[in-house]
């Protein structure tokens, strides 16, 4: 497998913006175009994907190395907004690429609010290769550690769902994805299509206050789809070890990825939709 990371010079292109959409830039935590490497044009953080393989020695443990399969990862010119992230195929040993999370998130202990905004193209029931497909996973290591995602299950046609997993503590029964009250938005039988822009927000406020306040909704196409609410909802992540995982068994294309440090406005989440190039102000080169 062969992985790449780079280091460059970058030179910062502006546009002017409204006031609102200002304030909409300062809230970004991580933004990537994907107009020319696979990598975030912003991010407090590490803006570098890095790569996670199951430890082949050590059951349950994994292998964590800077950069990525650029014979998997590449760049298709064909975005919704210039460039894009391009998908080609499934890492083996249940590989996947993440942002480190640590700056680039803005977790604290204690209560915090937040969104991410991205653009996929797919066709979940012929392109996807594996039983389920995360486009979006944030967590450390896996749900029952405390998980924010998306993802497509193994129903066929396929269902799209979002999920915001508490983390569950040493001795406690772990979460599951069935029932009416596991924390999770449905979509049955998605129906997106190959060569179709589909924009995804995942808004979220009030995680980790230890109350029963907390909220994450689904948006798809700017629309409110449905939303997790009056739960008590903590994510307990140590930031050395989380990450914001992009494209676990995903096939396709995807799209102008940001994450922001505060929970969206209807408003905000109605213009990135209407407005797939908004935060190419941000954009480095």
């Amino acid at each position: 497998m062969r992985f790449l990371s780079t280091l460059f010079i970058v030179t910062i292109f502006a546009f002017p913006l409204s006031a609102a959409d200002e304030e909409l830039k300062k809230a970004v935590a991580l933004y990537a175009s994907f107009d020319e490497w696979p990598e975030a044009d912003v991010g407090s953080g590490d803006p570098r994907f890095w790569t996670r393989l199951n430890d082949a020695k050590e059951k349950g443990k994994f292998v964590h190395t800077k950069g990525f399969d650029a014979m998997v990862f590449g760049i298709n010119k064909k975005g919704v907004q210039g460039g894009c992230l391009e998908a080609k195929d499934v890492l083996p040993e249940n590989g996947r690429i993440y942002f480190p999370a640590k700056g680039n998130i803005g977790y604290r202990e204690g209560g915090w609010s937040g969104a991410l905004s991205v653009w996929i193209n797919t066709d979940p029931n012929t392109l996807l290769k594996t039983k389920f497909c995360d486009p979006i996973q944030i967590t450390q290591k896996g749900a029952n550690n405390g998980g924010i995602w998306f993802d497509f299950n193994d129903a066929k046609p396929r269902d799209m769902r979002h999920g915001v997993f508490t983390a569950v503590g040493e001795g406690e029964k772990p979460l599951t994805e069935e029932g009416d009250d596991a924390p999770m938005v449905r979509v049955p039988r998605v129906a997106f299509k190959q060569g179709e822009w589909r924009h995804i927000v995942l808004n979220w406020k009030n995680l980790d206050t230890g109350k029963k306040d907390a909220i994450s909704q689904l948006y798809i196409d700017g629309k409110l789809i449905g939303e997790v609410k009056d739960r008590a909802i903590g994510m307990k992540w140590d930031m050395e070890k989380a990450g914001i995982y992009v494209a676990v068994n995903y096939i396709g294309l995807l799209d102008e990825l940001a994450v922001f440090g505060r929970a969206l406005s209807e408003n905000e989440i109605a213009s990135l939709h209407k407005t797939p190039g908004l935060l190419s102000g941000l954009k480095k080169k």
